[in-house]
């Protein structure tokens, strides 16, 4: 029972950690770089320190290197004025120098190592920082598109408000035409009080007629221009 309320709280908190980060994407994808440019910059003071340190080791090595030649040459200058003496005090020295220039010959190619590797990672981290922008960029613009839209469905009360509206105008343009329905019921009263019995007996030649029609008017004109 209690692993199984455990299981219910670590899903609630789960899904209540995803609402918020939802919610804040915006704002926790510009942490996010700034925390990438953060250490993106430490990276480079860190590139910065060894290069400095590179260079100085290859000025001692070449430094070195200068020193050792030149010590050859008076050790070699020795032997030819047969100071021995001279010669192997200057072996010595040589030797211990050749020793140095091997320690620091290493030390060079460590730092050289470290300088690659390093600066490969600054240009890697720094093309990320450039994608995640440009990411950044497109998720505002989602982000706006969805808001408006949100803004959109609000102003329209939703779909459930839309086709309420659609079946109000339904409803009115089905109606039927009171003119019309009243002008029927006037009709049917005249039937009922027999109005129209004598319109309809007259229409055909029984009795007077009860209304001009559109034969008279034209028998008239045509007895008037006859005249």
């Amino acid at each position: 029972m209690f692993k199984t309320l455990s299981t219910l709280i670590a899903g609630a908190n789960a899904r209540s950690e995803d609402r918020v980060r939802d919610a804040f994407a915006i704002e926790l994808i510009d942490q996010k770089i700034r925390e990438a440019e953060t250490s993106l910059k430490a990276a480079k003071a860190t590139l910065a320190s060894l290069i400095q340190r590179q260079r100085s080791e290859n000025r001692q090595r070449d430094a070195l290197k200068s020193r050792i030649f030149d010590m050859t040459d008076r050790a070699t200058d020795a032997l030819s004025k047969e100071r021995d003496d001279l010669a192997a005090e200057a072996a010595q020295a040589i030797a211990q120098m050749e020793n140095e220039l091997t320690i620091r010959t290493e030390t060079c190619a460590r730092l050289d190592q470290k300088v690659m590797r390093l600066r490969s990672s600054i240009e890697a981290g720094h093309r990320r920082i450039i994608d995640l922008k440009q990411g950044a960029i497109q998720a505002r613009a989602v982000r706006r598109e969805q808001a408006i839209q949100s803004k959109l469905n609000t102003s329209l009360g939703g779909a459930s408000a839309t086709d309420e509206a659609e079946e109000l105008i339904a409803r009115v343009m089905g109606r039927d035409d009171p003119f019309e329905q009243s002008e029927i019921l006037r009709e049917i009263d005249r039937d009922l009080g027999h109005e129209t019995l004598a319109d309809r007996l007259a229409d055909q030649g029984c009795g007077a007629a009860t209304r001009t029609t559109a034969d008279d008017v034209l028998s008239r004109l045509k007895s008037q221009s006859s005249k």
